[in-house]
């Protein structure tokens, strides 16, 4: 038994959940809550599923299986269905199961990257996936690209990750540990993960650099050293200790065919490769020990090849960072719309900030030019910020903002987390008002300011001074 309705399109009849054929959906899974069930048991379900009556009088539904899971569960005994026409066509039933939302959880990025896959399949074109899902192109582009990567595919259901993040996991198809770390902050610090993939994909940058540099060396006959033998390594001695016969200190041209030459490979934070080079016998080479080399303290302590370690990983980490934040910044500058506090970080900028300002300004602000996609202003140019203002005069703020934060910005280095001026805090506290997440290191920057708005907030419980 069932009642019917008939409307313009079709009929909404009410059927036993039990009895009604569940297409397949563009879902791989359609969990269902408590709460929810809870909803439909008390309320029913008050928007009808999709269906269509087959030949046979089968009725097979095309949206809703989460309203029918819920249903059973619930032990009802009807439901709303609206039974349309027959329709065939799997590209046009993924398109309506995508843009039906009602009654239901949103897809998930897993969800819709596995649509747009089932499309793809049934030979829509990136353009048409997007125009019929009110998608943009990049992100269809995107959603296919995940799709074709095994573990990008499995980790976006498994872990739920985002578009983006799957995507990012492409990047690094070789290395199973730099994946696993990436999934582990996109689940447990998702704020972090950006600057989680900058660092690995610089640090991935420079594993290629030391293997070219390593690779080149081997192939002209040096040993490839993995550590730094140090000073007091009795089987290698440095060239930079080492000097001719006539007294010239021994170059890299000098040992090129000796035997016994050796080189280690480091890469720093700045990407490129620097090199050391050694000698195991420099007396059978016809060398000697150049009296005048550095004072040999003795060896590093523990503690000191711990700071040291520290002092490398976070001038790393900064580099990283730095690229972070300037793709944030021109983000932000690309906006129709500036933070409303706009105007007072620019007059804050000429004022607490007018040093930078001023060197920057003076050379040409080459960094505000790129923070607003413009080519930097040649010598004997005109300065092109002031064409864009005179072309488009609304966006004068946009260019004063501009020409404060790449002052701001060129005056920031490596230095900056090992000694932080009350400038640079007051720069990174304003980047993380703005909804800047920062990363470790730069969290260093404003962890004075950070102690002492504590401090003022729990004056009891601060920490006691010299006087107290």
């Amino acid at each position: 038994m069932s009642d019917t309705t008939t409307t313009a399109a079709g009929t909404i009849e009410h059927l036993d959940p039990h009895t009604l054929i569940i297409e397949t959906n563009v879902r791989p899974s359609a969990p269902i809550t408590p709460a929810f069930v809870q909803s439909i048991k008390e309320n029913g379900v008050l928007t009808p599923v999709l269906g269509h009556r087959s030949d046979d009088g089968t009725v097979t539904v095309r949206a809703g299986q989460r309203r029918i899971f819920a249903a059973r569960e619930a032990g009802l005994t009807t439901i709303p269905v609206y039974l349309v026409a027959v329709d065939e066509v799997t590209a046009e039933r993924i398109v309506q199961q995508m843009v039906e939302n009602d009654q239901r959880e949103a897809l998930t990025d897993g969800d819709r990257a596995a649509a747009f896959q089932q499309l793809a399949f049934e030979g829509l074109s990136v353009t048409a996936i997007a125009r019929r899902t009110g998608t943009k192109p990049k992100e269809v582009k995107t959603a296919l690209a995940v799709s074709e990567n095994e573990v990008a595919a499995s980790a976006i259901q498994e872990h739920e990750l985002t578009l983006d993040q799957a995507a990012v996991l492409i990047e690094f198809d070789s290395d199973d540990d730099i994946r696993a770390d990436l999934i582990k902050v996109a689940t447990t610090d998702p704020i972090q993960f950006v600057h989680a993939a900058q660092r690995a994909r610089d640090e991935k940058a420079r594993a290629k650099t030391k293997a070219g540099a390593e690779a080149d060396l081997a192939a002209r006959g040096y040993a490839i050293l993995d550590v730094d033998p140090g000073y007091y390594d009795t089987e290698y001695t440095r060239i930079s200790e080492l000097l001719t016969a006539d007294d010239q200190r021994v170059t890299v041209e000098h040992i090129e065919h000796q035997d016994g030459r050796a080189a280690l490979v480091r890469v720093y934070a700045d990407g490129d490769a620097t090199i050391s080079y050694f000698l195991q016998d420099p007396k059978a080479a016809g060398f000697r020990t150049y009296g005048g080399t550095q004072s040999k303290s003795g060896p590093m302590t523990d503690e000191e090849k711990a700071e040291r370690r520290t002092l490398i990983a976070n001038n790393k980490a900064w580099a990283s960072a730095e690229i972070v934040r300037r793709e944030w910044l021109a983000t932000l500058l690309s906006r129709k719309a500036l933070p409303k506090d706009a105007a007072v970080v620019i007059a804050k900028g000429l004022t607490i900030h007018r040093q930078a300002i001023s060197t920057a300004i003076r050379e040409g602000n080459d960094l505000a030019h790129q923070l607003l996609g413009l080519e930097p202003s040649g010598y004997f140019e005109n300065d092109k910020l002031v064409a864009l203002v005179q072309q488009t005069p609304a966006k004068a703020q946009h260019v004063a903002l501009a020409v404060v934060l790449g002052a701001c910005e060129s005056v920031t280095s490596k230095q900056t987390w090992r000694y932080p001026s009350p400038t640079d805090t007051d720069y990174f506290t304003q980047l993380g008002a703005w909804g800047y997440s920062l990363s470790d290191v730069e969290q260093i920057v404003t962890a004075g300011e950070a102690a002492q708005a504590a401090e003022k907030a729990d004056p009891v419980n601060a920490e006691p001074g010299a006087g107290d």
